[in-house]
């Protein structure tokens, strides 16, 4: 039976408390959200509803760069004495604390969406090298009391192995992966068809419809969330299938490109984010993604309202496996190597899995084995990427440094 969520707009409102009880606090103990108040004349005190939040201007990734830069670490947006559990690193980079709480990044809502259960026991494949996923994922499946296999990425066929000995029935993790994992169990003679594997939530790359039907076909319930590693879970599939309900405990919006108002509509929009946390407030931060609201009714019990998941981005910085690929750090990055007169670093999709190459113009004289040693360690120490290089009499005309080439069917 076809039910209506919680209009986009009521939610929104539901917000409007938080407003006024925990961000005139979050002022007082972080200075550099004062100080961000203070710079558009806006004061905390009289912050009342949620609709006052648009008199802040969206603050993009490259906005928190500079400001961490500026004052580290955490640029004044952490209160002192903070109870800090581990500090990650993104691309950037980029300094994110996590706060000593129970599941801190707010995925365990949308893994009970899933059907996670404290019967499962979960493979968890998200990074816990630098970057928040793996321990993110890890927080959520604990609060919903579930025994998590610490897998990560890399070592396929020993992961498909554990996932046969140890009963795993549930995945969290990259799409791309999963089909890699399960490929690899085909391989080694493991039928993950035998396991109990009977549900994945997947996340941090797009899952078109030809890979949900391939995972679909072994593995019954695939589902996908939608966050990013600043403001953790935002977004996640039900059963349904008909778009991301966006969680009760953050609020998501969907900003006009222009004004940076929040938009009710149903119109296309950047998707910002306020957590309420007096102890590191994230407020009005720019996803860089865009999206829109889900207006038509649902077969989900899910109160919250849904947008449409993942429509393209704002500016030039594209996701590669989970993780945000920025021009300028390319451009940083290749200004370290000799011997290159022209470049451009292309992102394909191959066998549903991201893959780098580096299209370069060697210098004359450049030995092209050298250089391309060196643009592949540089790659994977300041971008985290492994990379495959080409020399090529001309790069293809590109935007910018980064050539997105991919298709999602």
């Amino acid at each position: 039976m076809a039910v209506s969520s919680e209009s986009p707009r009521a939610y929104a409102g539901s917000f409007d408390e938080l407003v006024r009880s925990v961000l005139p606090e979050a002022a007082r103990r972080c200075p550099g959200f004062a100080r961000r108040l203070d710079a558009v004349g806006v004061v905390a005190d009289e912050l009342a509803t949620v609709a006052d939040l648009d008199r802040l201007p969206v603050m993009s990734k490259d906005d928190l760069l500079d400001v961490q830069r500026a004052d580290p670490p955490f640029a004044g947006l952490v209160a002192a004495g903070a109870p800090i559990r581990r500090v990650f690193q993104s691309p950037g980079p980029l300094y994110e604390p996590e706060l000593d709480r129970s599941d801190p990044w707010r995925w365990a809502p949308a893994l009970r969406a899933a059907g996670f259960t404290d019967r499962d026991v979960v493979l968890n494949a998200f990074s816990y090298h630098l970057s928040p996923a793996g321990a993110m994922f890890e927080e959520a499946a604990r609060a919903v009391g579930a025994r998590i296999l610490p897998g990560g990425v890399g070592n396929l066929e020993l992961q498909a192995q554990a996932c046969a000995d140890l009963g795993v029935t549930a995945y969290i993790g990259l799409p791309s992966y999963l089909k890699a994992l399960l490929e690899r169990a085909e391989a080694a003679g493991l039928d993950p068809r035998a396991w109990p594997l009977t549900r994945a939530f997947v996340a941090a790359e797009p899952l078109p419809p030809s890979l949900r039907v391939w995972l679909t076909e072994r593995v019954p319930v695939v589902l996908q969330g939608y966050g990013t590693a600043e403001t953790g879970n935002l977004g996640y599939e039900t059963e349904a299938l008909d778009g991301l309900h966006v969680p009760a405990d953050a609020l998501v919006q969907i900003c006009d490109l222009s004004t940076g108002e929040a938009i009710y509509d149903g119109r296309e929009g950047e998707v910002v984010v306020t957590i309420f946390e007096p102890d590191a407030p994230v407020v009005r931060f720019g996803t860089g993604d865009l999206s829109a609201w889900a207006l038509d009714d649902t077969t989900s019990a899910e109160p919250t309202p849904r947008i449409r998941g993942w429509l393209g981005r704002v500016g030039d910085a594209v996701k590669v496996r989970g993780m945000f690929l920025h021009p300028r750090q390319v451009s940083t990055v290749m200004a370290a190597v000799q011997g290159v007169e022209d470049y451009r670093i292309v992102v394909d999709r191959i066998n549903h899995r991201d893959v780098l190459r580096c299209e370069l113009v060697p210098a004359p004289g450049a030995d092209l084995d050298s250089v391309a040693r060196d643009v592949r360690a540089r790659v994977r120490d300041g971008l985290r990427f492994d990379i495959e290089v080409r020399a090529v009499p001309e790069p293809t005309a590109a935007d910018g440094p980064i050539a997105d080439v991919r298709t999602w069917e």
